[in-house]
C-alpha cells in the first residue's frame, strides 16, 4: 500500500498537515495571539460602549476598532480616541 492509494489517503493528509503546522508555527502562533487579543479588545469595546459612563468617549463595536485595539492595545484606544476627534471637528 503506497502513500497516495485511494484506500488511505489519511496518511497522506496527516504528514502535509504535519508538514504545514512546522513550517508555519510562528505565523500561525502570532495570528491566534492576534485573534485571542482582538476578541477581548471587542469585548471591552462592548463593555465600554454599554456602561454609559463615557458618554462623550464612546467608539463603535467593529472589527476595525477590535483588531486596533488588538495590535496596539492602550496606545490604539488613544489613536481611536483621536481619529474620532478628528471626525467630529
Amino acid at each position: 500500500m503506497s502513500l497516495f492509494s485511494p484506500d488511505g489517503p489519511w496518511l497522506t493528509v496527516l504528514l502535509f498537515s504535519l508538514l504545514f503546522l512546522v513550517l508555519f508555527r510562528r505565523p500561525l502562533a502570532w495570528l491566534l495571539k492576534l485573534l485571542a487579543r482582538s476578541a477581548l479588545s471587542l469585548g471591552a469595546l462592548a463593555l465600554w460602549s454599554q456602561s454609559g459612563l463615557a458618554a462623550g468617549l464612546a467608539l463603535g463595536v467593529n472589527p476595525f476598532n477590535a483588531i486596533t485595539l488588538g495590535l496596539l492595545g492602550l496606545p490604539g484606544l488613544g489613536l481611536l480616541f483621536l481619529f474620532r476627534w478628528l471626525s467630529l471637528t
